[in-house]
C-alpha cells in the first residue's frame, strides 16, 4: 500500500478508538446505576453511524453531478453504499473509513447531554436523524470539495477549520444544548454536590484515551510533512495548556484543582486546537489552550444559573471551546503556502502567510470564521430540537421519574455495571 493509504488507515483506527474512550469518560462522570446506559449510547451510535455512512452518508458529504442542492447536500442514492466506488477506487475507501469515525464520534458526543435520563431506543432513532440530517451534509458544506462553506470568503479570505470546530464541536454542542432543553432536568443530581462522578479514574482513562487518539483526528489529513510535524505538536500543547488554565481558574474560584477538572481541561484544549491544529505557531497554541482551559471551567458553571441540565457538560466544554477555536484563528491564523524538505546540506525552507488580524493580518479572515460558527451552530441546534420534540411527544425519549430514581441501567439494559457479591 502507498504511505498515504497506511497513514489513513492507522489515523482512521486511532480515531474509532477514541468513541470506546468517550463511553470511558462518560461512563465516569455519572451515577454508578446508569453508567451502562451512558456508554451504550456510543456504543449504539458506533453502530449505527458506521452503516448509515456507507449505505449513504458519505453520498450526502460528497459534492458533485447531480447533488439535490448544489453545494449543500449531495444526492444519498447516488452510489449507494459505495458499490461503484468500491469497483472503481478501491484505494478512495481508505478516506472513506477515516471519515467514518468522525461522523461516530460527533454523533455520540452529544449523549453527554441526556445522562441518566435518556431512552436507548428514543435516543438511536435521534442519532440516526441527526447524523443523517446534520452531520453527514455539514461534512459536506466544509470538507466535500465544494461545499458552500468551503466556497465562502471575505476579501479573499477562505474559512479555516482543519479538523472540525464546526461540524464536529459545534454541532454537537447546539444539538447538546436542543436536548438537554428538550429533557429537562434531572430528578436527582442537579447540582454540584449530587452529581459528582461515580468514578473518577474511569473519566482519566477515558481522557487519556480521548488525546492519544486526537492525534489521529487532527494529523491524519495532513500530506505533507510541514504541517503534520506543526499539528502534531499542537495536539500536545494546547491540551496541556487546557489542563493549566482549567485547573488554575478551578482552585481560585473552588478552592482546590480537581481530577475532572484536569481531564475537562484536556478536553477544552483538544476541541479548541481541533479547527486551528494546522494555521498556528506553537506559542499560540498554548495561549489558545489556557483560554479555552479557563473560558470553560466558567461556562460548565452557567448550567446551574441558567437552569439547563447538560449533564456531562457538552455545551461547556464542545459548543464553547469549539467557538473559541474557530474565531481564535481570524485573530491569530498563518497559513502554510510552501515548504521544502531539508535535502542533504540543504536546509528546510517554508514559507508563510499572516491572515489574522493581530499577526499582521487585517479582519477578513475573523468575518469569514465567524459565518460558519452561526450558520453550524443555528441549523444543528434547529434540527436537533425539532427531532428532540417529535421523539418526546410521540414514544417518548425520557425515562419515566420511578425509573430515573431506581437507575436506569436494570430497567434499559438488564444489568449492573458493579456486583460485589
Amino acid at each position: 500500500m502507498e504511505p498515504g493509504t497506511i497513514w489513513l488507515l492507522v489515523t482512521a483506527a486511532f480515531v474509532l478508538f477514541m468513541t470506546p474512550g468517550l463511553a470511558f469518560f462518560y461512563g465516569g462522570l455519572v451515577k454508578a446505576r446508569s453508567v451502562i446506559s451512558m456508554m451504550m449510547l456510543s456504543f449504539g451510535a458506533m453502530g449505527l453511524v458506521f452503516v448509515l455512512w456507507v449505505l449513504y452518508g458519505l453520498n450526502m458529504a460528497a459534492d458533485g453531478d447531480g447533488d439535490l442542492i448544489p453545494h449543500v447536500l449531495g444526492n444519498p442514492f447516488s452510489d449507494f453504499a459505495l458499490s461503484d466506488l468500491t469497483k472503481a477506487d478501491p484505494s478512495a475507501l481508505a478516506g472513506i473509513a477515516f471519515g467514518s469515525t468522525f461522523a461516530v464520534i460527533t454523533t455520540a458526543l452529544i449523549s453527554g447531554a441526556v445522562a441518566d435520563r435518556a431512552r436507548f431506543g428514543p435516543w438511536m432513532i435521534f442519532a440516526g436523524l441527526w447524523a443523517t440530517l446534520v452531520y453527514f451534509p455539514t461534512q459536506g458544506w466544509i470538507w466535500g470539495g465544494d461545499g458552500w462553506i468551503q466556497n465562502f470568503s471575505v476579501g479573499g479570505r477562505e474559512v479555516l477549520d482543519w479538523a472540525g470546530g464546526t461540524v464536529v464541536h459545534i454541532s454537537a454542542g447546539a444539538a447538546a444544548f436542543a436536548l438537554a432543553l428538550v429533557l429537562g432536568k434531572r430528578k436527582q443530581g442537579f447540582d454540584k454536590e449530587s452529581a459528582e462522578p461515580h468514578n473518577v479514574p474511569l473519566v482519566l482513562i477515558g481522557a487519556a484515551i480521548l488525546w492519544f487518539g486526537w492525534f489521529g483526528f487532527n494529523a491524519g489529513a495532513a500530506t505533507d510533512d510541514g504541517t503534520g510535524a506543526l499539528i502534531f505538536l499542537n495536539t500536545i500543547v494546547a491540551p496541556a495548556a487546557g489542563i493549566l488554565g482549567y485547573i488554575v481558574i478551578e482552585y481560585f474560584k473552588d478552592g482546590k484543582p480537581t481530577a475532572v477538572g484536569a481531564a475537562s481541561g484536556i478536553v477544552a484544549g483538544l476541541v479548541a486546537i481541533t479547527p486551528a491544529c494546522a494555521n498556528l505557531s506553537p506559542f499560540w497554541a498554548i495561549v489558545l489552550g489556557a483560554v479555552a482551559g479557563a473560558a470553560c471551567c466558567f461556562a460548565i458553571d452557567l448550567k446551574y444559573k441558567l437552569g439547563y441540565d447538560d449533564s456531562l457538560d457538552v455545551v461547556g466544554l464542545h459548543l464553547v471551546a469549539g467557538v473559541i477555536g474557530t474565531l481564535y484563528l481570524g485573530f491569530f491564523a498563518i497559513g502554510l503556502d510552501s515548504f521544502t524538505a531539508a535535502d542533504g546540506d540543504a536546509a528546510a525552507v517554508a514559507e508563510w502567510s499572516s491572515l489574522g488580524l493581530f499577526v499582521g493580518g487585517g479582519i477578513d479572515q475573523l468575518i469569514t470564521q465567524i459565518v460558519p460558527v452561526i450558520a453550524v451552530m443555528a441549523y444543528s441546534f434547529g434540527v436537533a430540537f425539532v427531532i428532540a420534540k417529535a421523539l418526546e411527544a410521540t414514544i417518548g425519549f425520557r425515562v419515566t421519574e420511578d425509573e430515573e430514581i431506581a437507575g436506569i441501567d436494570n430497567v434499559l439494559h438488564g444489568g449492573e455495571a458493579y456486583k460485589f457479591d
